[in-house]
């Protein structure tokens, strides 16, 4: 059983990983997606850096060449990555351009030449990142086939966007929303595929809906829900994993966060890089709207991290109100 958070392009970066790992220990998570290019042409140090406290932490990468993917899988290994997972589900037209994300289910060969030569490569896991169905094509041999397919390369998790995905027609926020779900897919996946390791993701937002799922696959992955709402992620661990909670309250990060943000700002992170993160904390709880004012008050900003954070932490919100609050605007509270 597996619960992960999910690779997240502008938000899942190093420092949004620490944050949310400071709310769960167990939980795996996910870069952005990194191309191909940007490793072998680029800054590679920038991309693949992350802290040691974010294991287990998987590599996603974007591309569509052997050679160049076991190239990349090699460097995220000996950068410290638990996990290289492929890209074959987003659908961007910038993505597509690149041949590589969702376009690729079209090629299943492809993808499992190059889940072989990324295996070649590395001794840590690869797997794939895949949606349901392609523009029109939506009859469940078509990812029957592609997962089997890939499969026989060596895979063996696969990471299920309960999704289709539209290249023509709908732009990336359109297609996390348009195509319907259609979770019975993944499902039944794992009925016909027994000894694969299925996840599920897309439009999971509340513990109680990743339990449900868990009794048909293997893990679920939170996405946007997580990110909009990250204190969802603090009733992972002792909720599935029978572990303690590395917090009890969210009061309780700032401590680390205080000590996370000096050192990355004093490295020349810019705070609101690694501040923007965090504004969901409170999310649902009177007085989110003022730790989110706080936060994003650019003239506090050059006062560092500690004071910003402290002067957010004292605004006395309190978690305990939602419940009062909740119950008074239903008839019972049983």
């Amino acid at each position: 059983m597996r619960l992960c958070i999910a690779p997240m392009m502008g938000w899942t970066d190093r420092h949004c990983r620490y944050f949310h790992r400071l709310l769960t220990r167990r939980a795996w998570l996910y870069t952005e997606m990194v191309a191909v290019g940007a490793l072998l042409h680029s800054d590679a140090a920038r991309h693949l850096a992350f802290d040691e406290s974010e294991h287990p932490v998987a590599l996603q990468l974007g591309g569509s060449n052997p050679d160049e993917l076991a190239d990349c899988a090699k460097r995220g290994e000996a950068a410290g990555y638990d996990e290289i997972n492929l890209n074959c589900g987003c659908p961007s037209a910038r993505v597509q351009r690149g041949v590589f994300g969702a376009a690729l289910m079209a090629q299943p060969l492809r993808v499992a030449e190059c889940v072989r030569a990324m295996r070649d490569a590395v001794s840590i896991p690869v797997t794939v990142k895949h949606r349901i169905g392609l523009d029109d094509i939506e009859e469940y041999a078509f990812v029957r086939d592609f997962i089997g397919t890939v499969a026989h390369a060596g895979c063996q998790t696969f990471i299920v966007h309960a999704r289709s995905a539209v290249l023509h027609g709908l732009n990336p926020k359109e297609n996390r929303s348009v195509p319907p779900l259609r979770y019975e897919v993944a499902y039944r996946l794992k009925r016909d595929f027994p000894a694969l390791e299925i996840i599920l993701n897309g439009g999971v937002t509340t513990l109680a809906q990743v339990e449900r799922h868990l009794a048909h696959i293997d893990g679920v992955m939170l996405g946007r829900a997580a990110y909009h709402n990250p204190w969802l992620l603090a009733g992972i661990d002792h909720r599935f994993y029978q572990a303690n909670a590395p917090v009890a309250q969210r009061a309780d990060v700032i401590p680390a966060l205080k000590a996370y943000y000096a050192r990355e700002s004093a490295r020349g992170a810019p705070l609101k890089a690694v501040t923007r993160h965090i504004l969901g904390l409170y999310h649902g709880v009177p007085g989110a709207r003022r730790w989110r004012r706080t936060l994003s008050d650019t003239e506090r900003w050059t006062d560092g991290p500690a004071p910003l954070l402290d002067a957010a932490a004292g605004l006395q919100i309190n978690p305990d109100r939602q419940k009062r609050v909740n119950c008074a605007s239903r008839s019972s509270c049983a």
